[in-house]
């Protein structure tokens, strides 16, 4: 079976609960359709920017990680609780007035009028004339709405903000309107009342931010945890390319917790102290009630677990992570790069685990480093062999996500839990399990999520193919070649191959047809890449030396 980290009680890994889908058993806890990019990257920070519960240790949000010889040694085998701010003063205040009128509950609106009075009050706003107050908060709640991320046809405490500031990152808050409804309450004070306040909001269903960014998470924590050794072997033998530092756990323990620092404090500190302001500074009792329990203690939610074998994948991950973060691009942008990475990360993992767990005939060899292969065809579909070769490696790549989730050490586990379930008269009975699992955290995943970021093509219809689109060849680039770099056309192919498994040239999607399973062509004509190259020029990413040598160039050199 899958080995779990962090190292939590078996007892833990509830196979009747969350972990029983096959899926989930396979991939970790968990990666799932309903949780978007931009959820991913917010919920990663959300993780790294609160206080952090391991056992009886407390690593406060201040540290993004929790220190190594933690990671190399985790206490009393527990899982990792993290203390996320509800934050719903600032939800109110931003996302009210834009939410659909049927989600407003009379005391949701109660307490966005008090809200509002408290706020426009000269003493605290610092405007002595009255129509300028009302003006200023209408310019700050438009100023607040402008960021929001996702979330617009939600109920408002279920949206989310882009993650510029840490301020504004916030914990998953679910109205439950059924509860409220039937206890017929009326005011603020009702529904969020410590004894009273998960009654009426749920904290932990993670129906948004679905775990996705915790997992994440949890695989960075994996990978930090590794021997140098290991990790630099791994870097040649993969021809990953990565610096010496990028191969020491202990170093890039600090350049991944210096990046993810410096993107939430990016932004000036008097935006900070604004969001603050107005989440606690003049209604203080909202979230001391909501962010507290009733005996005082932090509500902290628990993370789940990723597969201990997902190191190597990671390690990819939080390299191309700090070197996003390290580029000089404006911070909205450098935020989408990592969302598309966030998004690259999960069908990266879904793919390499899978590879692991399946027993993929066609085989994978030297031409496939992470065990797998996405023969890019070009955006406009010139290039019919190179189109039919990508359709065929969507469907192979699905297919063996598929078959992993199929292994038969899960088979049994699935068998057995449905056994002790249907012996169990409380337990409700089981529909087929691996509908949801393809459906929600499996093949379709793959699919769904690729489509979200560009990588495959249509969005509807048949005939699905992996393309690259500007945003995303932005992102890879930024990712393989660190800023202000360069290096040769054909090295930055061979990185795209080592990183994503990423098929773009004759040779590699000679490789890529093999491994669908259709045979080993011969040759495609040698135009096969011509469009990479019209798209970096285009970019202004190529230089070009001669007609037989060009660079690949990375020019967003920070200066540092």
């Amino acid at each position: 079976m899958v080995e779990h980290f962090p190292p939590i009680k078996r007892s833990m890994v509830h196979y009747g609960g969350e972990d029983r889908n096959p899926a989930v058993q396979l991939f970790g806890r968990r990666f799932c359709t309903d949780q978007t990019v931009t959820e991913l990257l917010v919920e990663l920070l959300l993780v790294a920017s609160s206080d952090k519960h391991i056992d009886d240790t407390i690593v406060p949000g201040s540290e993004v990680l929790p220190p190594r010889h933690v990671l190399l040694n985790w206490p009393g085998k527990s899982p990792l609780r993290y203390a996320a701010k509800a934050r719903l003063n600032l939800k109110l205040f931003a996302f009210l007035g834009a939410s659909k009128l049927e989600t407003r509950h009379s005391s949701h609106k109660r307490h966005y009028e008090d809200l509002l009075t408290d706020l426009s009050s000269p003493a605290r706003l610092g405007v002595p004339n009255s129509s300028a107050r009302e003006e200023t908060l209408r310019t700050l709640e438009n100023l607040f709405l402008g960021f929001q991320g996702v979330g617009g046809q939600r109920t408002w405490c279920a949206q989310a903000f882009i993650p510029f500031t840490r301020q504004v990152l916030a914990a998953e808050t679910i109205w439950n309107e059924t509860k409220a409804a039937k206890d017929e309450v009326e005011t603020w004070a009702d529904v969020t009342a410590p004894d009273r306040f998960l009654r009426y909001f749920s904290l932990g269903r993670h129906r948004f931010l679905a775990r996705g960014g915790e997992l994440l998470y949890l695989q960075a924590c994996n990978m930090l945890s590794q021997d140098s050794d290991a990790v630099a072997e791994w870097n040649r033998v993969s021809e990953a390319g990565l610096r010496p530092d990028e191969c020491d756990p202990v170093r890039l323990h600090s350049l991944f917790a210096d990046a993810v620092n410096r993107i939430l404090d990016e932004c000036p500190g008097t935006v900070g102290k604004l969001v603050d302001f107005i989440d606690s500074g003049v209604n203080s009792d909202t979230s001391s009630a909501t962010d507290r329990d009733k005996d005082g203690a932090p509500r902290t939610t628990s993370c789940g677990w990723c597969p201990s074998d997902s190191w190597k994948e990671s390690l990819l991950f939080v390299v191309q992570f700090v070197r996003i973060c390290d580029a000089a691009v404006d911070p909205i942008e450098r935020l989408e790069l990592l969302e598309l990475a966030c998004g690259l990360q999960v069908l990266r993992s879904l793919c390499t685990q899978s590879r692991r767990y399946v027993a993929w005939a066609n085989g994978a060899g030297p031409s496939a480093p992470l065990g797998y292969l996405w023969a890019i065809s070009d955006p406009e579909g010139n290039h019919d062999i190179a189109k039919q070769i990508s359709k065929r490696s969507v469907q192979s790549n699905q297919r063996m996500i598929h078959d992993a989730i199929r292994h038969t050490d899960i088979l049994r586990t699935v068998e057995e839990q449905k056994e002790s379930d249907a012996a169990n008269p409380k337990v409700k009975a089981w529909k087929n399990p691996y509908a949801e699992a393809d459906k929600v955290y499996g093949h379709k995943l793959f699919l769904s999520t690729a489509k979200r970021i560009g990588l495959i093509v249509p969005r509807q219809g048949t005939g699905a193919r992996f393309v690259l689109n500007d945003r995303l060849l932005r992102c890879i680039v930024m990712s393989v070649v660190p800023p202000g770099q360069r290096v040769t056309y054909e090295t930055f192919k061979r990185l795209v191959l080592s990183h994503f498994g990423m098929a773009v040239d004759d040779e590699a999607l000679c490789h890529a047809c093999a491994w669908a399973g259709t045979g080993r062509l011969s040759t495609l004509g040698g135009h096969s890449d011509e469009w990479l190259v019209s798209m970096l020029n285009a970019a202004g990413m190529l230089v070009r030396l001669s007609d037989s040598c060009s660079l690949v160039l990375n020019p967003f050199d920070s200066g540092g």
